[in-house]
């Protein structure tokens, strides 16, 4: 039996791809390996059924840091990220995994299951609520859409829908108004059952939109967890989108994403000194402080998003 201390120490999105490629790994290749990780997000793994304890002293154990080069391929063959690590590890140890499930692989315990959702205790009720991300990490600003659409949509579903507002502290999340505010009041295992008790998500392409995947439905929800990314044209539809998802893009629409994801980090540069503020990595099209791909998204578009899932009948006001 081969021995895997497997090692990643990017963001959690990322990470939530490589559980995908670890379940898989071990249904494919059943009692083949044992593995164990090291990563930047523990909290992800708990609970994970295929995770075995390793020293990396052990002689029998091999180290390998995992990545996903087939992103620089993502304009061009048709994979999503999920096949990201998969690839690296089959070429790494010649074999053919294969996706068994679109989706990462987030395991709750029946006793968090259990416990009173944390907006229950706020509320007093377990209503519907749908989780909204108004901004993002400050090292990609291209991602980041108008607070203000954001705030146009809450609006619109004033009395209807429940917003419950989260994001890191140490990112950038403009505050929003008629929302139950969470924002840096969770850690990754609180974040992870906030979204297992909710009705939806709305997120720009971020952490949020993966765990809207990879988290399993609550009973009586629907079994695809309902979510509107705003997308733009940063990032490829095929590499990025879920099945039930409604991704909004613009990919074709404008010379600077014609054929793909333009992959750029930054609208407007920071002067932090990192290479994202460097020309190459700059939107070539800002309207202001949003990219242009971000910016012919209204917010009558994300509203109508949200209300296919309603007059489709998978969710009820």
């Amino acid at each position: 039996m081969t021995k895997l201390i497997l090692s990643n120490f990017q963001a959690p999105g990322d990470l939530i791809m490589l559980t995908a490629a670890v379940r898989d790994l071990h249904l494919l290749y059943p009692g083949r390996f044992l593995t164990d990780i090291r990563s930047s997000c523990p909290d992800i793994w708990e609970n994970n059924p295929f995770l075995y304890a390793l020293d990396e002293q052990d002689p029998e154990v091999a180290n390998l840091v995992c990545e996903y080069p087939l992103i620089h391929q993502s304009n061009q063959l048709p994979y999503h990220f999920i096949h990201g690590f998969i690839h690296f590890l089959n070429e790494k140890l010649d074999l053919r995994i294969m996706p068994t499930a679109f989706k990462g692989d987030i395991h709750l315990s029946d006793m968090e299951r259990s416990w009173m959702p944390q907006v229950q205790e706020h509320t007093g009720d377990d209503r519907p609520y749908w989780l909204i991300v108004s901004g993002g990490k400050f090292d990609f600003t291209a991602k980041w859409w108008a607070p203000e659409r954001y705030q146009a949509v809450v609006n619109h579903f004033k009395d209807k829908v429940l917003f419950v507002q989260v994001g890191d502290p140490n990112h950038n999340h403009p505050s929003l108004d008629n929302v139950l505010d969470l924002r840096g009041q969770t850690d990754f295992r609180q974040l992870i059952r906030l979204v297992y008790h909710s009705a939806g998500v709305l997120t720009p392409v971020s952490v949020l939109m993966h765990l809207a995947a990879a988290v399993p439905s609550k009973p009586g929800m629907p079994p695809l967890r309902p979510c509107v990314v705003v997308a733009g044209g940063r990032e490829g539809t095929h590499w990025e989108a879920y099945p039930n998802h409604q991704f909004i893009h613009t990919i074709g629409a404008l010379p600077c994403c014609a054929t793909g994801g333009c992959w750029k980090s930054r609208v407007l540069p920071l002067g932090d000194g990192d290479e994202k503020d460097q020309p190459e990595n700059l939107c070539s099209r800002p309207v202001g402080f949003l990219p242009a791909c971000l910016d012919m998204i209204s917010a009558a578009d994300v509203i109508r998003r949200i209300e296919i899932y309603y007059e489709g009948g998978i969710l009820c006001y």
